[in-house]
This record gives structure tokens, C-alpha cells and sequence, in this order.
């Protein structure tokens, strides 16, 4: 019989990359999905049946992280033998503006699982997706499992939160609950309103004409970036073993946001001076510097490995948004044909 997954935020970059996953070791997969006036399932359409068609293995259920009685009705249906907590208002400078809900939904949203789980009596493995930025302004580098949080926004502070309503309710309970504490990780996925992405859609519209000037915020910011891909099979894989701990999962590698823009627009055979500005909107209250992760835990227990390096990453996400470009080029150009004709 298949193991049963529930994920939260499957709609998103991650959940997208962890469902086709699930899919292809057999799993029947159970996506939460929030109800919205427009479809937002682009990343996972080319997954998706019917749920009527023999054979189907995906679902998607409506439910919301900020909802107690959605989570604890689909939990008694689902019954999951591993639910995967993916969902979360994520974008860090936006949480300055939306800092109540965020703490809501990427906080509190992590406690009503938990204790969704403790009130129907099931027994599933929990996986909560935590973040490099609980650090923030880190008090050592490179940052381990033993690194103190120094959280530097909403969104950090009710990571913090949700990470340790995990452990506690797994010391408490004794639920298996792990964290996986993710540094950035990218991809063709990402959502265009991260900085990686915009600059990447942003340098390939440049280079076919279609925009002139890409603005961004603090330069100088050093990050620890992997593919998106690579980092939810760290995920399938703390969910395996045979004690739950928690694990940081990174490359071990940085780079500043200067230099995935110069490593962007250097592909593309452009000099990126002529084209980016700084607008100081874009810079956040509060800023973190440097973050550089060390996953030599999930190395040594896990056999977990960053296959795809930070030239590639780059490249891989041009690629695919040049394919965008030229698309919404032949599109324009159509467009304009049409009204002169």
C-alpha cells in the first residue's frame, strides 16, 4: 500500500518540486489549496487529473494554515502518513507590511497542524519548513544546527515560533516533527517577485528589448543559494530516517546579490551597470548580512548532497526565462502587428 502525504503550500516552488517527488516513490499525494476568485496551480497543472480518473494519485483539497476547523477536518479524511508544512506568507520584506498576518499564518498556521494532529490521534510524520533567516544576524559563521537565532523580521520571528512549537510538541507528545532549517533555494519556479527571479526575469527582457532598467535594494546581502529541487529531496529524506532531528540544509557556499546580477547579466553578454538601479524602497528595516549554512549533519546522517552548484542555478533559471521572454516578445510583436494592420 502507498504511504499518504499531505502539503501544505503545494501551489508553491517547493511544494510544486516535493509533489512531483512524492509522485514519482508512489505516493498519493494531498494538497491544501486556499480558495481565491483566480487558479493559482500553474506550478503543478502538468501533475494534475481528474480526481475521478482511475489511477490518480494527486488531490487538492481546500483548506488554509489560518483556519483550525479546515485542518482538522482534512486530517480525519486524509488520515496522511506524512504532512509536509510548506505553506507560509514567505516573502521577508513584504512580512514588514503584513507582520500580523504573517505571524498568523507562518506561525500560529504551524501550531493548528500540530495540534490538529494531537487532537485526531493520528500518528504522521510532521516535516515544518523552517529558514535560514532565524538567524539573521548571526552570531557565528558558518551557521549549524547549534547556531543561536538572531530573527531580523516578521517572517523570521514567526519561523522561530513554529520552529520551536515543533520540537516541543515532538519532546512533548512524542510526535515525530522535524525541521528542516532551508537556506535559500531558487529555481525556474520561483515566484518573480524574489530578488533572484526578478533579476533573471528582468536581465532576459533586457537583453530582447522589452524593459530597460531592473531596481533592486541592498546588493551587498550575501546569501547561501541552492536549487529548489535538490532541497526537497533533503526533505523526503529527514522524513525516512529513523529518528527525527533537525537539519540544516545548505550548500556552504555565498554570494552577494552583486554577484548572482553580474553572474545573470554576464550570461546573458550584457553589462549590468547600464541597466540596474538602486531604489531604496526595496531595502528592508532591517537588514541581514550574511548568511552561509554548514549541513554537515544532514551530510553525515541523511547522505543528502547539493548536486547543483551556483553558476548552474544561475543559468538554469536564464534558460528557462529567456523561453518567457522571447514568448512575450512574439506575443508584443504580434499584438502590435495586429493594430497597425
Amino acid at each position: 500500500m502507498s504511504k499518504r502525504a499531505l502539503v501544505t503550500g503545494i501551489t508553491g516552488q517547493d511544494g510544486s518540486f516535493l509533489a512531483e517527488l512524492l509522485l514519482d516513490k508512489g505516493y498519493e499525494v494531498h494538497g491544501i489549496i486556499r480558495r481565491t476568485s483566480s487558479f493559482n496551480t500553474q506550478r503543478i497543472d502538468h501533475l494534475y487529473q481528474d480526481p475521478h480518473t482511475p489511477g490518480t494519485r494527486l488531490f487538492l483539497v481546500h483548506g488554509d494554515l489560518d483556519d483550525s476547523s479546515s485542518l482538522n477536518t482534512i486530517l480525519r479524511q486524509v488520515q496522511p502518513d506524512e504532512i509536509y508544512n510548506l505553506g507560509a506568507q514567505s516573502h521577508v520584506r513584504v512580512s514588514f507590511d503584513v507582520p500580523e498576518y504573517t505571524g498568523d499564518v507562518t506561525g500560529l498556521g504551524t501550531v493548528r497542524i500540530l495540534e490538529a494532529i494531537r487532537e485526531a490521534g493520528i500518528r504522521p510524520k510532521f516535516y515544518q519548513a523552517s529558514s535560514s533567516e532565524m538567524f539573521g544576524r548571526a552570531e557565528e559563521i558558518p551557521q549549524t544546527e547549534r547556531t543561536p537565532f538572531y530573527p531580523r523580521s516578521p517572517y523570521a520571528c514567526a519561523k522561530v515560533y513554529a520552529y520551536h512549537c515543533t520540537v516541543n510538541y515532538r519532546e512533548s507528545y512524542g510526535l515525530f516533527a522535524c525541521n528542516g532549517i532551508l537556506f535559500n533555494h531558487e529555481s525556474e519556479r520561483r515566484g518573480e517577485t524574489f530578488v533572484t527571479r526578478k533579476i533573471t526575469r528582468a536581465a532576459t527582457r533586457i537583453k530582447l528589448g522589452l524593459q530597460d532598467k531592473l531596481y533592486l535594494g541592498n546588493l551587498e546581502a550575501k546569501r547561501d543559494w541552492g536549487y529548489a529541487r535538490d532541497y526537497v529531496e533533503a526533505m523526503w529524506l529527514m522524513m525516512q530516517a529513523e529518528k527525527c532531528g533537525d537539519y540544516v540544509i545548505a550548500t556552504g557556499e555565498t554570494h552577494s546579490v552583486r554577484e548572482f546580477v553580474e553572474q545573470t547579466f554576464g550570461y546573458l553578454d550584457l553589462d549590468w551597470k547600464e541597466y540596474v538601479e538602486i531604489d531604496p524602497w526595496y531595502y528592508r528595516p532591517s537588514e541581514v548580512d550574511y548568511l552561509q549554512g554548514d549541513a554537515s549533519k544532514a551530510r553525515r546522517e541523511l547522505g543528502w548532497e547539493p548536486k547543483v552548484g551556483f553558476e548552474e542555478l544561475v543559468r538554469l533559471m536564464v534558460d528557462h526565462d529567456m523561453v518567457l521572454a522571447r514568448r512575450d516578445k512574439d506575443i508584443s510583436g504580434h499584438a502590435t502587428t495586429t493594430q497597425v494592420a
